[in-house]
């Protein structure tokens, strides 16, 4: 830490570079924190979560049993041990609370005032979070299984919504009504997701085994369509072409800078491609189970160095190395499958929502002090310089000596 500090005054470093650091060591030492709780309001399982990014203070969660719910993530009291409390709820008892399960909730990019959720009642409702009521009703023919509002956009202000009818719709908040579809998928769309790059540039992820990436600006259809085999028709058998996994593709994730993309599918393969290509980086993951037949909610990590991924796999989160595909560790602390998991680029923390009801807060550990308690108060001198960690002491020298 010394190092880096006198680096960087030295003005020998990249001023980043300590912060990168100290993010990457804070996200290897993710543990389940036994002092930080989040309330337990939902009586089913969880499916979906997402932290507002203008204060990274405010957590939405939607469960199977309809129900939204605010959380507030600060710590008011400064005590180690707290609780997340909920701050509200669209519960069973309020008349526009969604009558199926809530597959996907997501703050407005630009504002907390807002939030859009979306659920199995085929309806997906933009909703005024002071009076939690909804500002605007969007329905569907069938299951809601997805939708995402752009984090970049400037030029337009459109929903893309993935249905159990493969085309995808694209809902305008301005006007309030479905404006266009885009059609090439033939099941249903499982999860989109807009580039943090491009404002215009979708991907959308199917049950036929197919992901497309879009430039939504064009009518003539997608700008590509993933294949897992690059091209090489010798390796790909004719169920195959064309294909991004083996099995359906139900996760999306973009990385911070929008160069690349992460699916997940059933086939139990996580796979890393170029999105400005479409190219296959052909990292290997190894088996990340996946048995969800609904979207699967997973994060990518921000300003470390080496970038991680975190992905439910079972009843653990399982974290990757992004670029060379090792598997870093598993947090394990669910009674039952892990359906989503968020990541606090502001802290470095984790939050994992499961079928068991439970939002666990996974938070970095303390560092550990460098220099050691001295035993004797008057024991200093060469004493005292012995107790500091060899990594960290000053290795300038007097002429004196």
């Amino acid at each position: 830490m010394l190092g880096f500090l006198t680096a960087r005054q030295a003005g020998l470093d990249d001023p980043l570079r300590l912060r990168r650091a100290e993010s990457t060591r804070r996200v290897l030492s993710l543990k389940l924190n036994p002092d930080r709780d989040v309330d337990r309001v939902h009586g089913n399982g969880i499916n979906t979560i997402d932290i507002e990014t203008i204060e990274g203070r405010y957590m939405l969660s939607g469960g199977a049993d309809g129900v939204i719910v605010i959380y507030d993530l600060e710590n008011y009291s400064r005590k180690l041990q707290y609780s997340c409390k909920a701050l509200c709820t669209v519960g069973r008892s309020n008349r526009h609370v969604h009558k199926f399960s809530v597959e996907t909730v997501q703050w407005y990019p630009y504002d907390t005032g807002m939030f859009v959720s979306s659920s199995f009642d085929k309806t997906m409702k933009v909703w005024d979070t002071d009076t939690l009521k909804p500002a605007d009703v969007f329905e569907f023919e069938g299951n809601v299984y997805s939708h995402h509002l752009s984090p970049i956009a400037r030029k337009h202000s459109l929903i893309a919504v993935g249905t159990t009818n493969p085309k995808i719709q694209l809902c305008d908040l301005k006007s309030g009504s479905r404006i266009h579809v885009l059609q090439g998928h033939r099941a249903e769309v499982l999860s989109v997701r807009w580039s943090p790059r491009y404002e215009h540039i979708l991907a959308t992820a199917s049950a036929d085994s197919k992901v497309k990436v879009w430039d939504v600006r064009r009518a003539s259809g997608s700008l590509f369509t993933l294949d897992q085999h690059n091209g090489e028709k010798s390796k790909a058998s004719s169920e195959t072409v064309n294909t991004a996994h083996n099995g359906r593709v139900n996760g999306l994730c973009f990385t911070l800078d929008g160069l690349y993309l992460l699916t997940t599918g059933t086939d139990d393969r996580m796979r890393l491609w170029n999105s400005a290509s479409g190219e296959n980086t052909l990292v290997n993951y190894g088996k990340v189970c996946n048995e969800s037949r609904k979207k699967l909610q997973f994060s990518v990590s921000r300003g470390c160095s080496p970038e991680f991924v975190f992905v439910p796999c079972g009843s653990s989160v399982a974290v990757y190395a992004l670029h060379t595909g090792e598997l870093v560790t598993m947090l394990r602390g669910h009674y039952n499958n892990v359906d989503c998991c968020e990541f606090h680029p502001d802290y470095q923390e984790l939050y994992s929502g499961g079928k068991d009801s439970n939002i666990l807060a996974w938070v970095p550990v303390l560092r550990t002090p460098d220099i050691e308690e001295e035993s004797n108060h008057e024991n200093k001198g060469a004493a005292g310089l012995s107790a500091v960690n060899p990594a960290f002491q000053d290795a300038w020298s007097s002429d004196e000596d």
